[in-house]
């Protein structure tokens, strides 16, 4: 058993030293980041490895628009012994949320969707609830929506549109009334899919061609179990020291929630499309990362689908978390600088990784590097 634990790390560390630094790099010339940088970012990477066991991690940064560095360390596939590259893809987890508030945030924009209506107006067969649910609630967790229960997590169900998911929990009460508190529950984003695709008849191709499209996001997409992903990675967890193949989970349940997969450059792009105004009008950025504030005047580290600290400067992003994957998304909007680090490992630290980098790529006369042990994490 432990030569097996041994051969497995072994052939991690071949890898890094097949894909790390000097052959799965994207620079684009015209925004670069200082070889000294990447130099660090590299070592920072190797270090934070071993600390974190991942068999594999991909890693972008982004910067005025561009992807500056993308790389690939250790296996995507170990029993295959195939490296982890800049095209890998990784479940995104929770950093779905994000993007789902955006397609909502849009469809508010061209007045197909008001905020502050009660869900059964696009959802008429969700059923009332003891007080009213709307759509503002939903986007800052604030809704009352109960979280996992049980075994959900691990669904091995297989779905074909947003609405059937819902019969999971729309049969139960709100836990408290709407506004009053945060509780973050990726069944909320569930519903709020299913309205998006109530508006628009379909969820993905929204996101396709209103996201994806527009951010240049070509390699993120939904994570169905039963189709051909090229470059998708293997996921992984830990049994006590043992390395072994994540548990089974379709996540055809929670795609608005935590169900895509897609590359750490297609998360910068995001970001960095995002923040640039490709996707929403100001006054919606401005909206969506605000800290909301409960009933009781209480601000949360949340906005509208994503997590808010602006102290000493503004920083938002998600983490995100799943059978087989653990991933983070941090943006400064004004630096324009995006950090993405996706692992293939579940339950895996990963701030020291993404927090880590943005402090070297901002570590410059006229940017102010995030201090050292902040962290915006949000619950998975």
């Amino acid at each position: 058993m432990h030569r097996r634990i041994f051969l497995v790390w072994l052939a991690c560390g071949a890898a890094w030293a097949q894909t790390g630094v000097e052959r799965s790099h994207t620079v684009v010339e015209r925004v670069a980041l200082a070889p000294d940088k990447r130099e660090r970012i590299e070592r920072l990477i190797q270090e934070e490895m071993g600390k974190a066991k991942a068999p594999g991690v991909s890693v972008a940064v982004g910067m005025k628009g561009e992807v500056v560095y993308a790389s690939g360390f250790g296996l995507a596939d170990i029993e295959n012994n195939i490296a982890v590259t800049p095209q890998t893809r990784i479940r995104l987890g929770s950093i779905s949320k994000p993007i789902t508030a955006v397609a909502v945030l849009q469809l508010a924009e061209r007045g197909k969707l008001d905020l502050d209506a009660e869900v059964q107006e696009y959802l008429p067969q969700f059923p009332r609830k003891q007080w009213p649910l709307r759509i503002r609630h939903l986007l800052s967790h604030s809704g009352g929506i109960r979280h996992y229960q049980g075994r959900e997590m691990d669904s091995v169900d297989h779905y074909y549109n947003r609405v059937d998911p819902l019969r999971i929990f729309s049969g139960d009460p709100l836990l408290y009334e709407p506004g009053s508190k945060f509780l973050y529950t990726t069944y909320g984003y569930n519903l709020l899919g299913a309205v998006v695709e109530s508006i628009t008849g379909d969820f993905v191709g929204h996101l396709r061609d209103h996201v994806f499209t527009p951010a240049g996001m070509e390699s993120t997409g939904p994570d169905d179990h039963f189709a051909i992903i090229q470059h998708r990675s293997r996921g992984y967890t830990l049994h006590g020291t043992m390395l072994a193949n994540a548990g089974l989970a379709d996540t055809s349940n929670k795609i608005p929630g935590g169900g895509l997969i897609g590359t750490a450059s297609d998360l910068a792009r995001f970001a960095m499309a995002t923040g640039a105004g490709k996707l929403l009008k100001p006054e919606s950025l401005r909206a969506m990362w605000t800290r909301f504030r409960t009933t009781d005047g209480v601000r949360q580290g949340y906005g509208m689908g994503w997590t808010v600290a602006d102290e000493p400067r503004l920083q938002v992003g998600h983490t995100g978390g799943q059978q087989g994957a653990t991933t983070h998304l941090i943006y400064y909007p004004e630096d324009d600088v995006a950090v993405a680090v996706m692992l293939n490992r579940d339950s895996a630290p990963v701030t020291g990784f993404s927090q880590g980098i943005a402090r070297i790529v901002l570590d410059s006369g006229h940017a102010q590097a995030p201090p050292r042990g902040s962290r915006t994490v949000t619950p998975r």
